[in-house]
Formats: C-alpha cells, sequence, structure tokens
C-alpha cells in the first residue's frame, strides 16, 4: 500500500503536468469500456480525473480495470498526458489531461449501490440519510459542507479581528424555562435529579457579561425538544454574542459588519453597509410577517377606505367590528384562473382568514376596467382605487376582510406563497430586514397570564418602565431579529442588568418570587454585583448557510442530521439502553398504556 500513497489529489492535474509520473487514490465515479480501452473517472474531495487504461496494459492491469465498478476505492499509478484536442472537456478542471494507467491496486470494494453519487441523487431524503455517508459523497453535499466550514471559519476570523474573545460554556446546565422543552440528562451520582442541555448559553453569556469579558462569541451547539421543520432540528448550532456597555445599535451595527465580511470572503457578494430597519407593527402591516421577504413587492395595503360607498356589506360590518381591511395586488395576474384563486383562498383560511375577496383590472391605462369577483361595488371609484393601490391593467387584486391580525397574517401567507408559485424568489439574491421593537410580553389565553413573548431577560424600552405593570400589552422590548429573505436568521436583544427591574418582569410573566429564585437565582444574585448593561445577538449558523447555498431545509447543511420525526435512520438513534444501564441512572420504564 505505501506504494501507491497519493502524491497528487484527482482535482490539481493541468497542461504543465504532461509527462510526469504520479499515483491518485479515489473512488470511480465513472468507467467507460470502449474497444479494449477503460476510461475511469477517478473522484476524490478535490475534483475529478480521467484515467486511461489502454490496450496496451498488462493482464494484471486490465484484469483489475475490467473488476472495477463504481464507489470502488482505488489507487492508480502512472503518467500524466494530453487530452487529443477534440477529447479536451472544459467543463473539468482537469479535463485537458488524463492519466495513463501503468499500475492499480483496489483498496476496498463497494457493493451495489442504494442510490447513484450524483450532484443530485434523486433518492428520496430517508434513503439519503440511512445512507448519509455516501449522500455526503455528492458534490453538491461537499460544496455545502465546505461552505460550512469557511463561513465558520470567517466568523472566528471577524470575531477575533474585532477583539471579542471564544469561551466554551457548559453543555451540561440546570433545566431553566426557555420556550421549548429541554432535552433532560439523569445523573447517576445524584438520584431523581436531571441535567439540561441547553437551548442557548443564554444565561451563561449574560454571567460572562458580569465576569467583565466584554466581548463574547462561541459557535454553540443547542438543543429543543420540538418538532422538526425545514428550519428545525433537535440540536443545531448558532453563533451566540454578547457585548457589555452597548446599545442597539452597536448590536446591529456589528452584525451588519460581521455578515457583510462573511458574505464577502465566502460567497463574492458585496452586502449593503447597513440594513433596512422596520417596526414589528410595520412589518405586520406591510407585508403579515414578523418574517418578511423583501425580493418581492406586492406590500399589504390598506382598503377600508374603499369600503364605506361600496355597498359591500361583508367589508362594512368588518371594520364596524373593528376589523380591517387589506389588499394586495399581483402584477400582471389577471389571467389567473378561478381554480387557482380558489385555492389561493384556501391558504388564507389555513391562516384564520373567512375568505379572500378578488377582482381584476382591465381596460387601459388612462380607462381602467374592474372586472369580475366583487368588481361590481366598487366601479364608481375604479380610477382612485387602482391609482391608490397602485393597479394596472392586467393586474389581479386580492382581499381579506377580517380582525387586524387575521388579515394581515392570512394576506402576508397567500403573498409568500403567490411568490413562491410565480418565482419571484431568487435564491441569489440576499435581503436583509431587521425587525425591531416587538412586543415584550403576550397574553396566554389558555393559561391566563401574561408571559414573555421572545425570553424573561430582555430589556424593556425606558419609555414604559413606570406602566409596565397596569398594561403589559403596550410594552415593547429593545429586542430585534435580523430577516434574511423571509428566514429569521438572528434574534437578540439588550439584557435586564437590574436585579430590581428583572423581579419586575418575573412578577409581570408569573413567575412569583420563590419560583424566580429557585430557576434562577444564580443570575439575579450575580446581576447584584455590580452587572454591567449588555446586550447580544445569536444567529443560526444552520439557516445562514442554508440560505447562502439556496436550499430549503437545514438538513442539507448539517453532516447528520435528524429526519423529521428526531429520528436518525443512520445510526438508529434514539434507542433502547440496557436494563443496567437504566439502574445505574435510577430509572424504569414504564409500559406504555
Amino acid at each position: 500500500m505505501e506504494n501507491y500513497k497519493r502524491d497528487r489529489t484527482c482535482g490539481e492535474l493541468r497542461a504543465g503536468d504532461a509527462g510526469t509520473v504520479c499515483t491518485l487514490n479515489g473512488w470511480v465515479h465513472r468507467k467507460r469500456d470502449h474497444g479494449g480501452i477503460s476510461f475511469i473517472n477517478l473522484r476524490d474531495a478535490y475534483g475529478v480525473t480521467q484515467v486511461v487504461v489502454d490496450e496496451n496494459a498488462g493482464a494484471e492491469l486490465a484484469a483489475t480495470a475490467a473488476e472495477l465498478h463504481n464507489e470502488y476505492c482505488v489507487a492508480i499509478r502512472g503518467t500524466v498526458r494530453l487530452r487529443p484536442d477534440s477529447m479536451k472537456n472544459p467543463e473539468m478542471p482537469t479535463g485537458d489531461v488524463e492519466l495513463l494507467a501503468d499500475s492499480m491496486v483496489i483498496l476496498n470494494r463497494c457493493p451495489v449501490l442504494p442510490f447513484q453519487i450524483e450532484d443530485e441523487t434523486g433518492a428520496k431524503d430517508e434513503l439519503r440519510l440511512k445512507y448519509r455517508y455516501l449522500d455526503l459523497r455528492t458534490a453538491t453535499m461537499q460544496k455545502r459542507l465546505r461552505l460550512r466550514g469557511e463561513v465558520t471559519f470567517a466568523v472566528r476570523e471577524w470575531m477575533r479581528e474585532q477583539g471579542f474573545c471564544e469561551i466554551e460554556t457548559p453543555t451540561f446546565i440546570r433545566s431553566t424555562p426557555e420556550g421549548a422543552r429541554d432535552y433532560l440528562v439523569p445523573s447517576r451520582l445524584y438520584a431523581g435529579k436531571f441535567y439540561a442541555l441547553p437551548q442557548s448559553p443564554q444565561l451563561y453569556k449574560q454571567l460572562l457579561m458580569v465576569a467583565g469579558f466584554d466581548k463574547y462569541f462561541q459557535i454553540a451547539r443547542c438543543y429543543r425538544d420540538e418538532d422538526s421543520r425545514g428550519d428545525r432540528q433537535p440540536e443545531f448550532t448558532q453563533i451566540d454574542i454578547e457585548m457589555s456597555f452597548v446599545s442597539r445599535d452597536d448590536v446591529l451595527k456589528m452584525t451588519e459588519g460581521l455578515f457583510a465580511h462573511v458574505f464577502k470572503k465566502c460567497l463574492e457578494v458585496n452586502l449593503p453597509a447597513e440594513f433596512p430597519r422596520l417596526s414589528h407593527d410595520e412589518a405586520m402591516e406591510t407585508y403579515g410577517t414578523d418574517k418578511p421577504d423583501l425580493r418581492f413587492g406586492m406590500k399589504l395595503q390598506d382598503f377600508s377606505r374603499f369600503t364605506a360607498e361600496s355597498g359591500f356589506e361583508a367589508f362594512k360590518q368588518t371594520l364596524a367590528a373593528g376589523g380591517a381591511v387589506k389588499a394586495i395586488v399581483v402584477s400582471k395576474q389577471a389571467s389567473l384562473s378561478r381554480k387557482r384563486i380558489e385555492e389561493l383562498e384556501a391558504h388564507a383560511k389555513i391562516y384564520g382568514a373567512k375568505g379572500l375577496a378578488w377582482m381584476k383590472v382591465a381596460g387601459t391605462e388612462t380607462a381602467p376596467v374592474l372586472e369580475g369577483g366583487i368588481a361590481k361595488f366598487f366601479t364608481a371609484r375604479t380610477a382612485e382605487l387602482t391609482g391608490i393601490l397602485g393597479a394596472a391593467p392586467g393586474d389581479l387584486i386580492l382581499i381579506v376582510a377580517d380582525k387586524r391580525r387575521t388579515a394581515n397574517v392570512s394576506l402576508g401567507a397567500v403573498r409568500s406563497k403567490l411568490a413562491a408559485d410565480l418565482g419571484l424568489c431568487a435564491p441569489d439574491d440576499f435581503q436583509f430586514v431587521w425587525i425591531v421593537d416587538f412586543p415584550l410580553f403576550e397574553f396566554n389565553d389558555e393559561e391566563g397570564h401574561w408571559e414573555a413573548a421572545h425570553h424573561l431577560f430582555s430589556y424593556p424600552q425606558e419609555q414604559y418602565h413606570q406602566s409596565m405593570e397596569a398594561d403589559p400589552g403596550s410594552v415593547k422590548g429593545d429586542l430585534y431579529d435580523l430577516v434574511l429573505n423571509g428566514c429569521e436568521l438572528a434574534s437578540g436583544s439588550i439584557r435586564i442588568h437590574d436585579p430590581e427591574l428583572q423581579k419586575r418582569v418575573f412578577r409581570i410573566a408569573g413567575l412569583d418570587e420563590a419560583e424566580a429564585v429557585k430557576k434562577f437565582g444564580f443570575l439575579t444574585e450575580a446581576f447584584g454585583y455590580g452587572a454591567p448593561p449588555h446586550g447580544g445577538i445569536a444567529p443560526g449558523l444552520d439557516r445562514l448557510v442554508m440560505l447562502m447555498t439556496g436550499v430549503s431545509s437545514i438538513k442539507e447543511v448539517i453532516a447528520f442530521p435528524k429526519n423529521s420525526f428526531a429520528q436518525s435512520p443512520m445510526d438508529g438513534s434514539p434507542g433502547e439502553v440496557d436494563d443496567s444501564q437504566l439502574a445505574e441512572l435510577h430509572l424504569t420504564l414504564r409500559a406504555e398504556p
């Protein structure tokens, strides 16, 4: 084997190497036999080189070549030669040359593959996850995982240049409520007690600010026991950041600089120096979501001004009950069929809408005409309506009348679906937006009390400090989300550093003093020792790479993800354990009812 150790990779040979003797190691990507000549595309992590076993090959070499099948792992020694001009392959970096083999050894054989190793395998997700080590051999997955590595390096590079200190926080912690279920780890030494895996390093990074580290970051593993979806996994990675003596603007500016560096270094994409900002209320009114996609228009508009004189009673009744009437203009889609409009209506109803009204704009620019749907109720104000909404002939107008939140959210969902259906979302168009001024509290109707909308440690904006207890619903927090192409990429806030203010927030959220001490006493105690004002943010690394590669699931950028049921088809986790292991942990299993 030592004689066949590689001295070049399959991606580096060029025309200037013609005449040199070298050894390549890799996998058989393709094999073609033509009239006694074998052409082998040999692949490794760096590229593909064509290898030729010609008709003059010795019996041993010819026999070995004849045995080869896809994904056999082999070592091949030979001489680099130029390909004939007619056989050069400009699509391959090594396409000007080939290796004329003079000896070959099979390092390992491969059975029939469950799917072909192609850029896009076409295999079902479950099969890909079961044989993930094969799926990861594809050029597509190799490219994604390598980009992830480059992004991680770029993050560390920039953070170090800005004076941040990388510090690891514990993986075994005390269970504290952070919005999702904890993964619990039973203690062998302390019967009946449990560690939890961290949903985030939130408390510890705040303690590092109390400790005086000023600027902290970590590529942090986090764990949440919640249902999986495209941008969620039971275990995920975030770029965890915290800073002392800062305002919201300081954190936002730092984050903009970080992403500018990452996108420039890893994708050669120049981002704007500052990202646009929208308040939470503006985002909901204009886009129907606090995660708006700015790659396309189709903004939600107020339609109520056209209702009073329309004679359309359904809209009037909604407004009289304190609701809202909102509309979007879908450019050049007046030809959309009634069936497609009904499909959009069904989508709106998923989000609570009672229906989806519509009308189409016909006529000319100077003499527009409203047709179809509810058009007859608004023809008297056609010119005014189309002018204010910006609707031109050939456009479709869609309208929802309902409670304000329902109207916004349901029409926002229709907006997003239309953009996806019409191909308006270019994956290489990166549109960032900050969402700021989130509500600090939200009311839990089922349990009948207020609770933190994000987490319990976010700073209430100062203008609300005197009125928090009297009107929790009006309180805005110094919270901010960074949204990229309709996906929440990062979330953060300025934190509470005053122990008395923290206790007030606990009480509003329904935690009495004894419970607060039990769950967070170590944190509030630390705040009493001169805690500095501080704030931070935590971009999701998985989501970032997902968006940079243009895929729709973080499973595509994680080496060994779980499936939609939080299982690993490859290694069979979660799995059973021996009774002896349970006994050591002082646990017994209860039979399913």
